[in-house]
């Protein structure tokens, strides 16, 4: 695979010249010989899990033809077929193929309507429990019809953290530096490209950080005089690459040397002009897989040094460190013992919180915190020190998760929590707790504690004004249990538009209902209302009350689908604490998502159905879980791109 990146050499040496020329740099990677490949050939193991792959694909085709083909048909095409396909959904197509990842989106639809009884709609026919059931058991089963696929290797761009810190730690300059750096719009993916406004940007940080690295990391960079050029390109090579450099980039990166020595330059002057081009390169910018494969090759192995890379982007957000780096240049990162170890080393390193402010911040809604929208007059308290000090406790309750190895429960049902004088007033426990530097707390409360009911979370799913039973709801449904939510149907009006006569005297909890009368709105209403209800006690902030803004008396019971009842926070946090392995489930996917940089498709549930074999038999402990992504299959390896 290559990519060719241009950069302006007025710009990399910033001295006049008549004509501009171009550097041309190509993205590589060593081959994979020598990296004792032994590992991936066929074993027993893989052998009898390939007879039970087989067994369930012949399971899921009967399954599907007995139940869901029948459904679809019955049910479905007369709004979902070639005919007609109402909202762009085609299910009498999908129904052919069940298993081509195309389709996956389409049946995760079509589990999510069946499920909440919005399909097929009430002045359709409608069918038996049994028949949604069976529908959805053989809908479950479809992820067995895809073949055995690690996926892509996703080529990326390194975010603005991660260009930051990897600057930081090769050059020793302020992780700051790339402050100017648009931020990333969450769900745009990663992007193989830069523009050319883009391109000068990255110039300039190159600028800089040159400008600001210390005599001493400039001595350790670049050696004395007597070290050869192409030594000290090597040597940067190595390191900004994170694998060894092909010796036709380090040609280039000698060319450049003496470019700058043909326009007056010094050695110090030409280095640092060489060093330019290595911030600047594909190579440095770019996380890539490793050169085309091996002709008739449709699956390959990461080399050791694409998992060096891959591994600590994922827990440090920043590149591999001198023991990474060792052990792949050794071949003996990918051994399981190896890589297990390491990956606790990296967690048990400070650097780690990029964990949570990379994947952790994501996956709670917390990265929307500090810029979410109040109404000053009615919550003057939203200053950038509660903001602050709202994700801060969100990430040290997730640090304490992942460090201390508990079990991944916690996120629920935890009876400890992190506060400063500012937090502990929202929680009314400013008495107790002095200070503004975060201190553990632990909690006699039992309806606080946990994600569920930390004000952070609270307020970003609330509105500017006001709580909103329906996010609180959809956020605890998708981002803890792992459900998929059909959007709402188009022009259902919001609460603010009902007839402010008819409701001035009814709670939110009455003027929610009322919005259930709706037929449209009322499946979906029935299993999100409730738990969003169950958290009413909790202001737009997160502070406990016990009446709403209109003065009328919270409500706060709830029923829950398969009739499970609660009546306050607390009891609505035990029951969600007891479904251990939807939790599990959920974290499971987001955080491999998370580390593969793409969506899972239909083979990698499979392996997440493996991994949570050895999570829960462990009892759902983190840094097991994140174990096994990192020793998982497709973190492992790639498929070949045609």
């Amino acid at each position: 695979m290559r990519h060719c990146f241009r950069v302006s050499m007025k710009g990399l040496l910033n001295i006049p010249q008549t004509q501009t020329r171009m550097l041309r740099c190509r993205t590589m990677m060593p081959a994979l010989a020598g990296l004792g490949l032994l590992w991936l050939l066929p074993s027993p193991a893989l052998a009898q899990e390939d007879q039970e792959l087989a067994a369930m694909q012949a399971a899921a085709k009967t399954a599907f033809k007995q139940h869901a083909e029948k459904f679809v048909k019955e049910y479905c095409v007369e709004c979902h077929g070639n005919r007609r396909s109402k909202a762009g959904l085609n299910l009498e197509v999908a129904a052919r193929n069940p298993g081509d990842p195309a389709f996956a989106r389409k049946w995760m639809e079509a589990i999510a309507n069946v499920n909440a009884q919005d399909m097929p709609p009430d002045d359709a026919d409608q069918p038996t429990d049994e028949e949604r059931v069976r529908f959805l058991d053989a809908l479950a089963q479809i992820k067995y019809l895809s073949d055995r696929d690690p996926g892509p290797f996703v080529i990326r761009r390194l975010t603005k953290a991660e260009y930051g810190n990897t600057l930081r730690d090769f050059l020793g300059v302020d992780a700051a530096i790339v402050k100017e750096l648009p931020d990333e719009v969450p769900g745009a993916g990663y992007l193989n490209s830069l523009s050319p406004m883009q391109t000068e940007q990255y110039l300039g940080i190159a600028n800089e950080a040159i400008n600001q690295i210390s005599a001493e990391v400039q001595r350790k960079l670049f050696g004395d005089k007597s070290t050869e050029v192409r030594e000290v390109a090597r040597t940067l090579a190595r390191t900004a690459y994170r694998r060894p450099p092909l010796e036709e980039e380090l040609d280039v990166l000698v060319s450049v040397f003496d470019l700058g020595k043909a326009n007056k330059l010094d050695r110090t002057g030409a280095l640092r002009l060489m060093l330019k081009a290595v911030l600047v390169s594909p190579q440095f910018l770019f996380i890539t897989p490793s050169k085309d494969a091996p002709a008739g090759e449709k699956i390959v192995p990461l080399d050791d040094y694409q998992l060096a890379a891959r591994l600590s982007y994922l827990i440090w957000a920043t590149m591999p460190d001198a023991e990474l780096s060792k052990l792949a240049d050794e071949g003996r990162l990918h051994e399981p013992a190896v890589l297990k170890a390491q990956t606790k080393r990296l967690l048990a390193d400070s650097r780690a919180r990029a964990l949570f402010d990379g994947f952790g911040a994501q996956w709670l809604g917390l990265d929307k915190i500090a810029t979410k929208t109040f109404d000053e007059q009615k919550f003057p308290q939203m200053t950038p020190d509660l903001r602050s000090a709202m994700y801060d406790e969100a990430r040290l309750l997730f640090e304490s998760i992942v460090r201390e190895n508990r079990s991944i429960v916690t996120f629920v049902s935890a009876d400890y929590t992190y506060l400063n004088r500012t937090l502990a007033s929202i929680y009314g426990l400013e008495q107790k707790v002095t200070g503004t530097d975060m201190q553990k707390v632990s909690l006699t409360d039992a309806n606080r504690g946990g994600i569920l009911s930390m004000p952070g979370i609270l307020a970003t799913t609330s509105f500017a004004t006001r709580t909103s039973a329906v996010n609180r709801g959809v956020w605890v449904l998708e981002q803890v249990l792992g459900q998929h939510v059909p959007p709402a149907p188009p022009n259902v009006p919001a609460l603010e538009k009902q007839d402010q006569k008819k409701v001035s005297n009814l709670t939110l909890r009455q003027r929610t209902e009322l919005h259930r009368t709706n037929a449209v709105c009322a499946n979906c209403h029935k299993i999100l209302d409730p738990i969003g209800f169950g958290l009413e006690n909790f202001d737009a902030i997160g502070r406990w009350r016990d009446k709403d803004d209109t003065g009328g008396p919270i409500d706060a019971v709830g029923e829950l689908p398969g009739g499970e009842h609660f009546s306050s926070p607390k009891e609505l946090k035990t029951i969600i604490a007891a479904r251990q392995e939807d939790l599990a489930r959920n974290l499971t996917e987001k955080l491999l998502a998370y580390a593969l940089c793409r969506q899972l498709d239909g083979y990698d549930h499979i392996i997440v159905d493996q991994m949570l074999k050895t999570v829960t038999s462990d009892g759902y402990k983190m840094q097991t879980l994140i174990s096994e992504i990192v020793t998982s299959y497709p973190f492992l390896n790639r498929s070949v791109q045609q």
